[in-house]
């Protein structure tokens, strides 16, 4: 049965143009991306990492079980230079998953919706172009809501190339 996974990927070391690209290449190696939110170059959150992010948002058609797809994001992740050193720090490649579908999973290693994806402006703001009526199914607002809603106000603009 073919679920709709909704993706963050970002990083903000080495050639993240590249890295994107490739991570989108290797995800679909195995499941369909449906949709892409446009580029967006963001001011890195968590004051772990020194320099701005490029992010993306996708949505994924799989027909995995939520374990073996995220699994299959984190080796993604891996064979893209992902090392694991400092939360909200710098890195090559991150890839989040936000929502499925309409669910909601708690397993001691996903939670999604994502949890912090209501409060992170560089989430919200490529979801809203291309999600922007899409309903959050834990706190029953749109995409498009929670950015009006969102106190983050870190800078995240269009990249341009």
């Amino acid at each position: 049965m073919l679920k709709e996974a909704v993706l963050i990927l970002g990083g903000n070391q080495g050639d993240t143009t590249k890295l994107l690209e490739s991570a989108k290449k290797m995800i679909q190696t195995e499941d369909r991306i449906v949709k892409e939110s446009s580029i967006y170059q963001t001011e890195a959150w968590g004051n772990a990492a020194d320099q701005d992010f490029l992010n993306q948002v996708i949505v994924v058609e799989t027909n995995k079980d939520p374990m073996k797809f995220l699994a299959s994001l984190q080796k993604v992740e891996i064979e893209l230079g992902r090392v694991r050193e400092t939360i909200w720090g710098n890195r090559t490649m991150d890839i989040d998953i936000l929502f499925w579908g309409s669910d909601v999973i708690e397993l001691p290693d996903l939670k999604v919706p994502h949890l912090f994806m209501a409060v992170r402006r560089f989430v919200l703001v490529p979801l809203v172009e291309i999600m922007p009526d899409f309903v959050h199914p834990e706190l029953n607002k749109t995409c498009g809501e929670l950015l009006e809603m969102c106190r983050d106000h870190s800078e995240v603009k269009l990249f341009k190339q």
